[in-house]
Order: C-alpha cells, then sequence, then structure tokens
C-alpha cells in the first residue's frame, strides 16, 4: 500500500445520468422518482464535451496523484459498456463507452486507478425494495430475487477487473445491515466470495471497508474532518466534497474556499491519511468553473508545497495552536493556518532542528536564540527550555498555507 500512502491526495469522479437531473445523485431516491421518470434523463444523456485528457490534466496539475470513478452508482447506470445489462452509456445518446478512455487518460498521466461500485441497484428487476429504494412507499416485494442480483453484481465486477487493465482499488459503496427495511450486508452481497474473486483478478489490489467484512484494507470516513485519525492506525482516506454534493448539483450553493480545502488537506495528512476530493462532471461532460477555479488554486499551492504531502505523514510532535506538522523522514513541516506575531514556538525542538526555511521560496527561518540577561527579552523568558522559537517576518508569504521545512 505504500502508493496509497505516497500520494495522500486522490480525485474522486461521481458521473452518470443523474448530472442531468443536476439534483444530486441520490436524486431518484430523495424524490421518490420512477422508472419511467427517471428513464427522460438516460434517454438524453449526451455528454458532447467530454474530453478525459483535460479532466487528468486538471487532477494531476491540482496536485491529486489517483483516480477513483464511480462506474456505476446507486440509479444503477454503467458507464462501461457491460454485457450484463442496456443500461449503460454505450446505449445512450452518446453511444460510446465512457470508462475506458478516463482510465487511459489518468494512467498516461501516472496516476494510480480506483474503481467505485454500488452494491446497490434500484434499476435492477431482483434488486429487493428497502428503506432506501425509490419505490420503498410500495413496501417489500417478495418476488425479487437478492440471489439473481448478487451474481448480476459479481458478474459485473468481473468485467471490471478483467476487461480494463490494471486496477489498484475497489472502493465499495455500501452495506446497512440492521438498519430498517431491507437492509443488506455480507449476506446480501455474498461479500467474502466477493472479495476473494476481486483479489483473484487483480492480486496486490486494495479493497476499502464498506463490503461488511471488518475494516477493510482502508477505511473511508466521510464528509467529517476525524479528530485523531482513525482508531487502530488503519490506512485510511477522508472523502469530501466541493460543495454539499457529490453528483453534480446545479443549485448547490455550500462550496467550500480553497482556503478551506487546503487547511482540510493538511490536517488529514498531519493525522496520517488520504484526502479523496470529489468533483461532479456536468452532463456535458466538463468540470464546472468553481470546480475548476478551486483544483487550480489548490494546484498553486501544491506546486511548490507538494514534498510537506506526498510521502508525509503523522509526526510524534505536537505542533503550537492553528498549526500542523506533517513529516517525512528527517524533514519536519510546519503547516500555519494562521499566521502568528512575529515568533512561533515549537515545543521539544530545541537543539533538534540544524535548518529551517520557508517551502515556497526557500528562504531561511530564523532561530531566536533568548538571552535571559538581555532585558528586551523579559516577555520571552520562562518558556521552556526544549523550545525553539522561529522568527518570522510580519507580513504573511503569499500563499494559502504557509509552511516552514525543519531540517531534524
Amino acid at each position: 500500500m505504500s502508493w496509497f500512502t505516497d500520494a495522500r491526495f486522490g480525485l474522486f469522479v461521481h458521473w452518470g445520468i443523474y448530472a442531468a437531473a443536476a439534483r444530486h445523485e441520490w436524486v431518484k431516491s430523495y424524490e421518490r422518482l420512477d422508472d419511467e421518470h427517471y428513464q427522460r434523463y438516460f434517454d438524453h444523456f449526451d455528454p458532447d464535451l467530454y474530453d478525459p485528457e483535460v479532466w487528468a490534466d486538471d487532477a494531476w496539475n491540482a496536485g491529486m496523484r489517483y483516480l477513483v470513478v464511480t462506474t456505476k452508482h446507486h440509479d444503477g447506470f454503467c458507464l462501461w459498456d457491460s454485457a450484463l445489462t442496456g443500461y449503460k452509456a454505450t446505449a445512450t445518446p452518446y453511444g460510446k463507452d465512457l470508462l475506458r478512455p478516463m482510465l487511459d487518460a489518468f494512467r498516461a498521466r501516472g496516476m494510480r486507478i480506483g474503481l467505485y461500485h454500488s452494491l446497490i441497484d434500484w434499476h435492477h428487476p431482483d434488486f429487493p425494495i428497502d428503506l432506501y429504494h425509490p419505490q420503498r412507499d410500495l413496501g417489500e416485494d417478495g418476488a425479487r430475487d437478492i440471489g439473481k442480483y448478487a451474481d448480476y453484481l459479481h458478474g459485473q465486477v468481473r468485467e471490471l477487473l478483467t476487461g480494463y487493465g490494471p486496477v489498484d482499488m475497489m472502493w465499495f459503496d455500501f452495506s446497512y445491515p440492521g438498519r430498517g427495511m431491507g437492509a443488506k450486508g455480507r449476506d446480501e452481497w455474498r461479500s467474502e466470495e466477493l472479495e476473494a474473486m476481486v483479489r483473484e483478478l487483480q492480486p496486490g489490489i486494495m479493497i476499502n471497508n464498506r463490503l461488511d467484512l471488518g475494516s477493510g484494507d482502508f477505511m473511508t470516513p466521510e464528509q467529517v474532518m476525524p479528530p485523531g485519525g482513525v482508531p487502530g492506525h488503519v490506512p485510511w482516506e477522508a472523502c469530501q466534497t466541493l460543495n454539499g454534493s457529490w453528483g453534480y448539483d446545479r443549485d448547490n450553493l455550500d462550496w467550500k474556499s480553497p482556503q478551506l480545502l487546503l487547511s482540510m488537506l493538511v490536517d488529514t495528512v498531519s493525522k496520517g491519511g488520504n484526502m479523496l476530493l470529489n468533483v461532479g462532471p456536468n452532463a456535458r461532460g466538463e468540470f464546472e468553473p468553481r470546480a475548476v477555479e478551486r483544483l487550480r488554486e489548490i494546484g498553486r499551492w501544491t506546486r511548490l508545497h507538494g514534498r510537506a504531502i506526498y510521502g508525509a505523514g503523522a509526526s510524534e510532535f505536537t505542533p503550537p495552536q492553528d498549526c500542523r506538522y506533517t513529516q517525512r523522514g528527517d524533514r519536519l513541516y510546519l503547516h500555519l493556518l494562521n499566521w502568528p506575531m512575529k515568533h512561533v514556538h515549537l515545543a521539544g525542538l530545541a537543539g533538534r532542528v540544524k535548518y529551517a526555511q520557508f517551502l515556497h521560496d526557500a528562504s531561511e527561518v530564523r532561530f531566536l536564540e533568548v538571552d535571559p540577561h538581555e532585558p528586551g527579552h523579559a516577555y520571552l523568558r520562562g518558556v521552556p527550555e526544549d523550545t525553539l522559537i522561529l522568527q518570522l517576518p510580519v507580513t504573511r508569504p503569499d500563499v494559502a498555507v504557509p509552511v516552514v521545512e525543519l531540517f531534524l
């Protein structure tokens, strides 16, 4: 899993015919839409501006180093040319496989590949009605056969893992045993059998924790910032949205600022995690301008500060207030989320740092040696002897999150 903990920052893509509704990827369930109503999005889905090479460039330039894409979301629509269903991109007005050119473009950029695949399918006739199903108001339908659906689920995963080249990660979503009407988990998905097939077809692949089999190879906290990482030191990945929706949602205005997104990335890596940041392309196949703007702002920072992120992780040292540490070998990175006045005090680092510099321009950051006999330093007396004091300029550097690189 070394590639995963080295990469630290990835792109999540939620894309399907729900982009035409432009009201969240759960629109079919939230609005209890029947198949006839939802069919209009299939019948008019024609992403004529789709250019996966542009997507790959935008992601790479933002500093992202792997892709996770929704091959099929809960509505059952498939981005690839599945032989097991007609509910797929090749049967829409667009008429072509959307997945293969995407994976080719991202691999060409040097990025790792993860495939999201929904365990749920509201389109399949044998998927039993449950508490999340759009037809839940009709109650359970005993004529549906979860065994037949599980065969279909396994068959589609086999297609993806045998027809689309090397895959680094399977990102299943999701299990909900014990939650209520028709709740589903490992028994319904035949998760042990499914996991064994995945590992046989793609040895060395990573599988997330949503098959109801325990922790998985990595944990996936969603839309939260764990206060201290994930207990047990299991590798983890915080999946986050740019606004309040995963799929394209035209009227969702809850956009996070680039500053907040970078703070989230720094906080995640400082706790030993990855951040998987989502973009929901629109129905013409483009990242909307607000998404592109944020990716570019993030990229301006990662270009200068990448070595404080890639291959870095949590540190044993405790950072000052409003700061975070990441560490990579003998390099300790001090991320200043709020700009202090003139000095910053680093507990436990006196005598342990041989040099310090700002990472964005490699300019020296000097140490303050306190002379207890000099009157001018009276207010700095009493600082613990193991504290290293850095002298900072009064004017904050013109970067979103200034970083001091400390050579231990």
